[in-house]
C-alpha cells in the first residue's frame, strides 16, 4: 500500500494468521474517542496500526453501510447503536429503527429513545420515512421562526431559554435497504434522498445497511447523497465499485474486516469493526429500560400490548411531539374508536382546562396514550373550539367558551 496511514513511507499488509478481534470498551476507553469532539460520537474500530476509528455521526453525515452475510455488518450496526446509548440520553437522541429481517434490531424495543417500536413490516416503512420528512421541514420552520440556522445553534439556546422546545437528534437505521427498494423503489429512494440532502441541519440522520449492493439497491442518486461508507467483504469487485467506486472489498477478510470511506477523504482506510456481544447489549438494553421513569414504563407497556399497528406516519400525527420524552409514532390502525372519544374527550377538556395549554404530550403523559390518538384529540379540542390553532414550536392557547384566549391567571368558572 502506498502510503501506509499517518507514516511516510510504503508498506505491504499481510494478513495475519489468526484474527483480532477488537471490543467496542477498547475503543470508548480510548483516548481517540475521549478527545474526539464529535456531537454523535461512534466507534467504528480500529485501522491497521491498532489507532481507534472514531468520528462525529454529524460530520459523516449519513453513512452507508453493505457487506455479504457474515461479513461483519450487523456487528457494525449494533456498535454504532450501542456507542451512542451510552453517550446520549432519550432526551438528547432519539432512534428510528427499520428491521424487515425482524431478528437483528428487535432486541432495542422498549427502550426509551425508540420513537417508535423497530419497525419490521414493510408497509409501514414508507410511513415512517414520510413521517421523518414531515420532522424535518418542521424543525426548518421552527429554526427560521427563531433564527436559528441549524440544530446545534437551536439546542445550545434551548439550554438557556424557556420557550423553545428541546429538540433531539434522530438517527434513522434501516438494516436492511434491498428489501424496502423491492417493494416501492421509486417512493423509498425519493424520500431517503429527500432527508439525506435536507436532513442534516435539523439533527436527523440516517444509517442504510444492505447484503446485496447492486445498482437497483444502492442507486446512483442514494450513494451520491451518502459520501460517507463502509465496505465489509462483498463477494465481487463489481459489488465493491457500487460500494465505494474502486474495487477492494472483494478482498477483505470477513469478521468485521472493512474500508471506510469517510466524507472528506481521498481513499478509504481498512480498520477492524468493533466487536459488541449479544450479553454487552442486553446489559445496555436492560439499564436503559429499568432506567425510563415509571409512568413512561407503563405507559409502553400499555402500548406494547395493545397497538399491534403501532408505527410512524399517521395523518393525525404529522406533526412531532412538543417534548422528545414522551413521542411514539403511531401507525394507521390507531384512530380513536367511538368508545375512546367518548371516554378521553371528557378527561382532555379537563386536564387542558386545568393546564391551561394543550399539547399532545400532556395528553400522551396524563392519559397514557400514544401520539397519534393524542394528536386526533387536540384536533377535536380545536374543532370545538376548546383550544386555538396550532403555533411552531409552543402549546396551543386555551380559549374560553367564547373562542377567546383563556386568562392564565383565573380559572374556568
Amino acid at each position: 500500500r502506498a502510503p501506509l496511514p499517518r507514516k511516510g513511507c510504503n508498506g505491504i499488509q499481510i494478513p495475519q494468521a489468526g484474527t483480532s478481534i477488537g471490543g467496542l470498551r477498547d475503543v470508548i476507553e480510548s483516548g481517540g474517542f475521549e478527545n474526539n469532539k464529535g456531537k454523535l460520537k461512534v466507534a467504528l474500530g480500529r485501522d491497521v496500526s491498532g489507532v481507534p476509528v472514531v468520528t462525529g455521526l454529524e460530520r459523516m453525515p449519513h453513512l452507508l453501510m453493505a457487506g455479504a452475510t457474515g461479513s461483519g455488518k450487523s456487528a457494525g450496526i449494533n456498535a454504532i447503536i450501542c456507542a451512542l446509548l451510552l453517550k446520549h440520553t432519550p432526551d438528547d437522541l432519539k432512534f428510528i429503527m427499520v428491521d424487515p429481517k425482524m431478528v437483528e434490531l428487535i432486541v432495542y424495543n422498549h427502550i426509551p429513545h425508540l420513537l417508535s417500536p423497530v419497525v419490521t413490516e414493510l408497509e409501514r416503512v414508507v410511513p415512517t420515512l414520510k413521517w421523518a420528512t414531515r420532522e424535518m421541514e418542521r424543525r426548518y420552520k421552527v429554526f427560521a421562526r427563531y433564527g436559528f440556522r441549524n440544530i446545534d445553534s437551536y439546542k445550545a439556546a434551548a439550554r438557556r431559554r424557556a420557550d423553545l422546545e428541546p429538540l433531539p437528534y434522530i438517527v434513522i437505521i434501516i438494516d436492511e435497504l434491498a428489501d424496502l427498494m423491492m417493494m416501492a423503489p421509486d417512493e423509498v429512494e425519493t424520500l431517503i434522498c429527500r432527508l439525506a440532502q435536507m436532513a442534516r441541519a435539523t439533527g436527523i440522520h440516517l444509517i442504510l445497511a444492505t447484503q446485496r449492493p447492486s445498482v437497483d439497491v444502492v442507486t446512483g442518486l442514494i450513494k451520491a447523497n451518502f459520501p460517507s461508507r463502509i465496505a465489509f467483504a462483498v463477494t465481487s469487485q463489481i459489488d465493491s465499485r457500487v460500494i465505494l467506486d474502486m474495487s477492494g472489498a472483494e478482498q477483505l477478510l470477513g469478521r468485521g474486516d472493512a474500508l471506510f470511506m469517510a466524507a472528506d477523504a481521498a481513499r478509504p482506510i481498512r480498520m477492524q469493526g468493533t466487536w459488541v456481544s449479544d450479553s454487552e447489549v442486553e446489559k445496555i438494553v436492560t439499564f436503559w429500560r429499568n432506567a425510563r421513569p415509571p409512568e413512561q414504563a407503563q405507559g409502553g407497556e400499555r402500548k406494547a400490548q395493545g397497538a399491534a399497528g403501532e408505527a410512524a406516519g399517521s395523518a393525525a400525527g404529522a406533526q412531532a411531539p412538543e417534548r422528545p420524552s414522551a413521542p411514539a409514532l403511531q401507525g394507521p390502525g390507531e384512530f380513536l374508536s367511538v368508545d375512546e372519544q367518548d371516554e378521553l374527550l371528557p378527561e382532555a377538556i379537563k386536564l387542558v382546562r386545568q393546564h391551561k395549554r394543550a399539547s399532545a404530550s400532556l395528553l400522551q403523559r396524563r392519559l397514557r396514550i400514544g401520539y397519534s390518538k393524542a394528536a386526533q384529540l387536540i384536533d377535536l379540542l380545536e374543532q370545538q373550539g376548546i383550544v386555538g390553532p396550532a403555533e411552531e414550536g409552543r402549546s396551543r392557547e386555551v380559549l374560553d367558551p367564547g373562542g377567546r384566549k383563556q386568562d392564565t391567571g383565573a380559572g374556568w368558572p
